[in-house]
Order: C-alpha cells, then structure tokens, then sequence
C-alpha cells in the first residue's frame, strides 16, 4: 500500500492542482456562414472548412 513520506503542506498541493482546472471549448468562425463552431467539428449547417459534408434535414 502506498503511503506518503512527509505530509505535503498547502502550498504545494495547491501548486501541483495549478493545471488540474477546465478550459473552455475552442470556437472557430465557418469561412462560409460565418457561424461560430468547434475547432475540428462540422457546424451545424453541415459544413466543414468550406464545404457540405453532411446533408441535413433543412437543405434545400
């Protein structure tokens, strides 16, 4: 069973869940529509990085 040497104080407890927090998602803007979307995902137009790759309900 694992136990600790010495007890670690706040502190560098504290330092070592510095990265541990979440970011936010990475948005992009659609060089065709203009809409905001995911940075690798198809938008919800079904267009990825300019063209129609899904058809949707909604298409003409």
């Amino acid at each position: 069973m694992a136990v600790q040497q010495d007890k670690k104080s706040r502190s560098r407890r504290g330092m070592r869940r510095s990265h541990d927090s979440l970011s936010g998602p990475t948005l992009s803007v659609d060089q065709t529509s203009g809409e905001t979307h995911r940075r690798h995902h198809v938008t919800a137009d079904g267009f990825y990085r300019g063209k129609k790759v899904v058809n949707t309900g909604n298409d003409e």
